[in-house]
């Protein structure tokens, strides 16, 4: 299945309607569709280098949005939350979640596993319906959603844009990896700036 959709999304990025279709395929990734809008945008900006910019706008704002339908999701329609949740395994996960974000240290650290699951191969979906289900602040959840999702489609439509087919082979070879790196380093500086601010306050 997983495949077949795979292939669909790279045909869909060939299309004449391509930017509308990785509005959808941005949208929908957010809250419950497998394949990451990043199969559409490679191959668009590197077929059309001037549109790099509008490809990383479309892919960044209409995930936020699918996002907040995630998150909305998890607020108020509880069961479907948990049948994604339990698709993709992390039912069992949840019941911690809300007891450790009743103090500081835990809210932290669900602002830091939110951005690694908006920059990195982790499923945003998951994380965009359990910040619904746990009750996050939906506007931290937006600014959040926004810096990591953003950083994350600006990379890899730049890095399409400057290298073309090097960079399509790199990410087939290296591109989970390389995100889960660079987002674990970010949330690592984050963290270190965190404590000097709190040990000198």
């Amino acid at each position: 299945m997983f495949n077949t959709l795979y292939k669909k999304c790279l045909v869909l990025a060939a299309h004449e309607s391509s930017k509308y279709y990785l509005a959808v395929i941005s949208f929908i990734e957010s809250s419950f569709f497998p394949i990451p809008p990043d199969v559409m945008v490679i191959p668009m900006v590197i077929s059309k280098k001037d549109d790099f910019l509008k490809v990383f706008f479309i892919a960044t704002i209409f995930s936020v949005l699918g996002g907040v339908l995630g998150y909305l999701i998890g607020a108020f329609f509880f069961d479907v939350g948990m049948q994604v949740m339990t698709f993709y395994g992390y039912e069992n996960k949840l019941i911690s979640l809300k007891g450790n974000l009743m103090n500081n240290d835990g809210f932290y650290a669900w602002l830091s596993i939110l951005f690694l699951a908006g920059f990195t191969p982790l499923p945003y979906k998951v994380f965009t319906i359990a910040s619904g289900l746990i009750g996050f602040n939906i506007l931290i959840f937006v600014i959040v959603s926004l810096i990591s999702r953003g950083l994350r489609f600006f990379i890899v439509s730049y890095l399409s844009y400057k290298f073309g087919d090097l960079f399509t082979q790199f990410m087939d070879k290296h591109g989970s990896k390389w995100f889960t790196i660079v987002g674990i380093l970010i949330v690592l500086i984050g963290a270190i700036i965190y404590l000097i601010f709190k040990f000198y306050a």
